[in-house]
């Protein structure tokens, strides 16, 4: 799904990232430093080509300690350079310190007192390099980036929330409505979209009604695919029964893969008026995520002028602040579009979601473009939540 730029009417660069780890470097900015004390350490990590799953696999096995004792502030990609602070208990600063450990290393470590948590961090900083771009890709650039540094950036998922094959939306979508079968179909896919001759051929069997051979010829990676046909051979038609089957973690993505996805779509209605704010808005203040209903709109114009406070765009739940007038009919209208109504989401069990507000826009910190002979070099901050490849489709086109 293809989402409107900001910056539409600008030429992009062009070009590709990620051509190899030193093209992608992120590192975490935090919410504290650790104060010296306490039962767990903080121990900064450089790892590359690893997730923090399995960053946090290697650290436990490495220094003996259970998975569950491991925290952290965020998820970092296994393709490029990244480094983030990890809170580990039953181990000290010197044991950390002297790890070695393929494709990780320790750059810090100190005591604190707690457990580092999801979310624990002030945002990221990014030093990407953008490799076969135009000749005059820096001016380009940094046209996009005037435009961006004063209206904000749009604060868009992206197709990256959606699942590897774009479906992970469309499943969450298809669980809230109740349309269970649809739910299965979405999950499962279409054997045309699929590249792999043994996972296309299970989906085709599938699909011809053979489930039990559907079963064998699925890989292994398959697994939620295979836990639902499973049930379904045996008892067909239960669509419902199917789908207790799939890990609850799983059946999460799907459900927050949609939040986004309607998100995504209202925030593209507006993105035309992104640093706009109306009555009506639930506005949120950017210094701590507060957010309230918009009454007095010169008011709010002008702390909005000044990025004090945005707009918000809906991750749909039941306890969700909800906007008025304007801003409330948009969001009726989305909902609609996508076949639902806000009443569902005051449904509780496996499929309810609790909601928030999203800011639809960030500001973008220190930017800095940089025309080398081997691409164009990009560094800049961002707050926590909000994804640098929302930065490069601007820029890239």
């Amino acid at each position: 799904m293809h989402y409107p730029y900001l910056t539409t009417g600008l030429p992009g660069t062009g070009g590709i990232f990620k051509e190899s780890p030193e093209d992608f470097e992120v590192t975490e900015i935090p919410l504290y430093e650790p104060c010296g004390e306490g039962e767990h350490t903080y121990a900064l990590i450089e790892k590359r080509g690893l997730t923090t799953l399995e960053m946090n696999r290697r650290l436990a096995r490495a220094l003996e300690i259970n998975e569950r004792d491991i925290g952290y502030a965020g998820m970092k990609d296994a393709k490029g350079i990244t480094r983030q602070t990890v809170s580990l208990k039953g181990t000290s600063p010197e044991q950390v310190a002297r790890l070695e450990i393929p494709n990780m290393k320790v750059l810090s470590a100190r005591r604190h007192g707690n457990k580092l948590r999801l979310g624990h961090l002030a945002g990221n900083s990014f030093r990407i390099r953008l490799r076969e771009v135009c000749s005059d890709a820096a001016r380009l650039a940094e046209s996009c980036l005037d435009v961006i540094m004063t209206r904000g950036l749009p604060n868009y998922f992206g197709s990256q929330r959606y699942g590897v094959r774009g479906n992970s939306a469309l499943a969450g979508l298809k669980l809230l409505s109740g349309d269970f079968a649809g739910a299965v179909d979405a999950i499962l896919g279409n054997p045309d979209d699929i590249s792999d001759e043994r996972w296309r051929s299970a989906l085709q069997a599938y699909a011809d009604g053979n489930a039990a051979l559907a079963l064998e010829l699925f890989p292994p990676h398959c697994r939620t695919e295979k836990e639902l046909v499973k049930v379904l051979a045996k008892k067909p038609g239960e669509w419902e029964r199917s789908l207790k089957s799939v890990h609850p973690k799983i059946i999460d993505l799907y459900l927050s893969a949609a939040q986004s996805q309607l998100f995504d779509l209202t925030l593209a209605a507006r993105i035309d008026t992104l640093a706009r704010i109306s009555v009506g808005d639930i506005a949120c203040k950017h210094a701590n995520g507060a957010c309230f209903l918009v009454t007095d709109e010169p008011e709010a114009a002008a702390r909005a002028a000044a990025f004090e406070i945005s707009a918000t765009g809906p991750m749909f739940g039941k306890k969700m602040l909800i906007p008025q007038s304007a801003p409330a009919a948009l969001e009726e209208r989305i909902l609609a579009e996508a076949g639902l109504e806000r009443s569902i989401f005051n449904n509780s069990g496996r499929f309810s979601l609790d909601g928030e507000r999203r800011p639809l826009r960030v500001q973008l910190k220190e930017p800095t473009v940089v025309l080398q002979d081997n691409g164009l070099l990009l560094e800049f901050s961002l707050p926590k939540g909000s994804y640098a490849t929302t930065l490069l489709r601007e820029i890239m086109k």
